[in-house]
């Protein structure tokens, strides 16, 4: 785990809320929000299919219209976090949006 209380992949945070997964500091510039859209069962598991994984901008100062940044759909979880963290790797290295 990363953070206390915190899944890590990669050595950034993982929060879940129902379908939707958060996956970044907060205090970055951007953030992956990834939203399972369709699952299916496998024994007692349930496994991610698609995946709409947005790029956020954290800054409160955003027009709505431009808090998405960037976005696409993914099949599968690792690919969707794989891709979500080159993104914020790329932004972060930015100096703004």
């Amino acid at each position: 785990m990363g953070e206390v209380g915190f899944f890590s992949y990669k050595g950034k945070p993982l929060v879940r809320k129902g379908s939707i997964i958060y996956y970044g500091y907060m205090q970055d510039d951007v953030v992956a929000m990834l939203t399972v859209e369709q699952s299916h069962d496998y024994m007692d598991l349930k496994i991610s299919d698609r995946i709409l994984l947005q790029l956020i901008s954290t800054n409160p100062n955003t027009k709505p219209n431009d808090i998405v940044v960037k976005y696409t759909v993914k099949y599968g979880l690792y690919e969707a976090l794989d891709i979500a963290g080159i993104w914020i790797d790329r932004y972060s290295n930015k100096s703004g949006i």
